[in-house]
């Protein structure tokens, strides 16, 4: 019989642990002993300090993301319609090129088959044998020797929380075209009776994996100590079922049914038991010498709001019992580099800018007066989004000076035409850039001007350093870092208190309680000086503010993608929100003023909105040895 190289051949008679001790496991002398090399796993087994290192490669893939995607990409960020990456066309041939390009196959997709940089790439290989391991480890620790039963459960918890994330993401990239491995495969097994399970069936399998963690005591729900910095914890399965049950529901999904009580019962539970555990959403400005200061520019008028709001998604959450961070449930081991020099302003060191947020993100944040800028059930009158079709309640947006009068969310997010920042400019100014100019290389405030022409921070077609849609990324950006003030990204934040408010929120508008989602948003809203949603609002308009909402709160935290595509029926497709991106297109008047305009980033559609590209295909020898085996087609549609 022909076996897969990922969930079909995982055989438990010799297994090589190439995994060394892990710092993060240092509390336990245990889990610090490196395994000794080729050795068969009844041998593993029989010793506990072998056996907490086999745990140890439980974590083996857990991803860094952020920008850690193939050469500093943020992925699925720039494969959205939040984003353009400027990659797209200094290296045609990267991941975002060719997906804009439609030059994907199910033998070669570029949202997969990359180099796995800090656990991001080839998911379907890597998170299959993360679930093998965990399944077989739970097959095998009740039987070892010399562990005492408080840490003998918490590894337990451990490998359900674990299992239940990596199938998370799979179900996530790839769809309801997964078995469920409750028991690890054993090479003589007979595969020909494996089964697709449906989608609600494997978020039910995930939840359950949560649920035996979550019974267990001897898990924590916070990581307190450094030594354990990057453990699995109870407040992750709570985040997990809150995520998963909510994508089971979505149209994409719900193959027809109504889950929509069943998630927000859950959501409600979870939220309620993160809550009732200490974790409350970051609502103050901790560092005010540096978010607060006279050159950190966050927000017109030193904006608290905006200052509190960047100061969270740039600093890294402290390991302790009574943290300043009290929102981030789960975040990366992994730092994500220096951003300013790989995905900020690429002028600023020369190199590259990296994600370029689309005028259609821009177009999301409301005025200040918490009016939407456009009708959210019809945002553009034309195809292309080139004619926006505005709001006719919002009396405040003017489009000839649109960065004015803002949600703070959309300062501490975006550098905008006339933003300012303080840092070490590496190169000098020319006549051109008369808002600039004389410069030099030094450590100076410069104005962030994105018209058309200007020759460093200016729209451009082609050139890495600029911009392609007049925008710069800064949520992730510490305000003055540079390669004189090295503070690099803080590590990705997988899971916060935040993102389940608005699950939460979302899964309440679905299924009726409109209160309880009205005020699950305005808590979001008010921790950045937003007015409440106005009251009376039908159950079809909260929705729509729910998800505007989402778009906003998480912007450029990789949920968007994941978002229109689950909100997508089975049969549609991403043309209202993928196909065409706009930027801003900003002309300089001879007397120093500005004409806003649009302009499309590309003059041809991008490629990637097709129905095929609502999900991932499984690799194609992985598909054909499913196929071989079943006698079922295990392909995704369109692959």
């Amino acid at each position: 019989m022909k076996q897969s190289n990922t969930f079909l051949n995982r055989i438990p008679y010799l297994f090589f642990l190439t995994i060394t001790a892990v710092a993060f496991f240092s509390c336990n002398k245990a889990l610090n002993t490196a395994p000794d090399g080729k050795i068969t796993l009844d041998e593993v087994f029989a010793d506990s300090a072998k056996a907490s290192a086999y745990l140890n490669t439980c974590y083996n893939n857990m991803p860094a993301k952020g920008t850690r995607y193939y050469f500093w990409c943020r992925g699925p960020v720039v494969w959205s319609d939040e984003a353009w990456d400027t990659d797209a066309e200094a290296e045609p041939t990267l991941s975002s090129g060719r997906m804009y390009s439609g030059n994907a196959s199910a033998s070669n997709h570029p949202a997969t088959n990359v180099s796995a940089d800090a656990g991001n790439g080839d998911y379907y290989a890597r998170y299959w044998n993360m679930i093998y391991n965990c399944s077989y480890f739970l097959s095998r620790i009740q039987s070892v020797d010399g562990i005492q039963e408080s840490i003998r459960n918490r590894w337990k918890a451990e490998a359900h929380v674990l299992r239940a994330y990596y199938y998370a993401e799979l179900l996530k990239w790839f769809g309801a075209v997964l078995p469920i491995q409750s028991a690890p495969y054993h090479f003589k097994d007979d595969f020909s009776k494996l089964k697709k399970a449906s989608y609600y069936e494997v978020v039910k399998f995930i939840i359950a994996d949560c649920d035996s963690a979550l019974a267990i005591p001897d898990l924590p729900w916070r990581i307190t100590i450094s030594g354990e910095g990057g453990r699995v914890q109870k407040a992750m399965a709570e985040a997990i079922k809150s995520k998963m049950i909510l994508f089971a529901a979505s149209p994409l999904n719900n193959a027809g049914k109504n889950y929509w009580e069943e998630a927000y019962q859950i959501n409600k539970a979870s939220l309620q038991n993160l809550r009732d555990q200490g974790y409350e959403l970051y609502n103050k400005v901790n560092q005010p010498q540096t978010y607060l200061s006279d050159i950190a520019f966050i927000g017109p008028d030193k904006n608290e709001k905006a200052a509190l709001y960047n100061e969270y998604f740039t600093q890294t959450m402290a390991y302790s019992a009574t943290p300043v961070d009290k929102e981030t449930i789960y975040q990366s081991r992994d730092g994500q580099g220096n951003i300013w020099d790989i995905d900020g302003i690429g002028a600023q060191d020369g190199y590259k800018s990296g994600t370029c947020p689309t005028q259609e993100l821009v177009d999301a944040y409301e005025t200040k007066d918490g009016q939407p800028i456009l009708d959210l059930a019809n945002p553009y009158l034309d195809e292309q989004h080139l004619q926006p079709n505005y709001n006719l309640d919002n009396k405040t947006y003017n489009p000839q000076n649109p960065y004015a009068n803002r949600d703070p969310r959309f300062y501490a997010s975006i550098y905008y035409n006339g933003s300012k920042r303080y840092c070490l400019w590496n190169f000098d100014e020319v006549k051109e850039s008369p808002e600039n100019y004389p410069g030099g290389k030094v450590q100076r405030t410069r104005i962030i001007t994105t018209y058309v022409g200007e020759p460093q921070t200016g729209l451009d077609p082609a050139v890495r350093r600029a911009t392609r849609t007049g925008y710069f990324e800064r949520k992730f950006l510490h305000p003055t870092s540079s390669n004189n003030n090295p503070v690099g990204g803080a590590n990705w934040k997988l899971f916060r208190l935040g993102e389940v408010i608005l699950n939460f929120a979302e899964a309440a508008a679905e299924s009726g309680h409109l209160d309880e989602a009205y005020a699950a948003v305005n808590e979001i809203r008010r921790r950045v000086g937003m007015p409440d949603l106005p009251l009376g609002l039908s159950k079809e308009q909260l929705i729509l503010r729910v998800r505007q909402e989402r778009r906003v709160e998480l912007a450029m935290e990789e949920n968007r993608y994941f978002d229109i595509r689950r909100w997508t029926s089975p049969e549609g497709d991403l043309s209202k929100t993928d196909k065409w991106l706009t930027a801003a297109e900003i002309k300089r008047n001879a007397d120093g003023t500005y004409t806003y305009g649009r302009r499309l980033v590309r003059p041809t559609p991008r490629a990637c909105y097709e129905n095929k590209f609502l999900w991932l295909p499984i690799p194609l020898n992985e598909a054909n040895i499913l196929l071989s085996n079943t006698g079922q087609v295990w392909q995704n549609r369109g692959w």
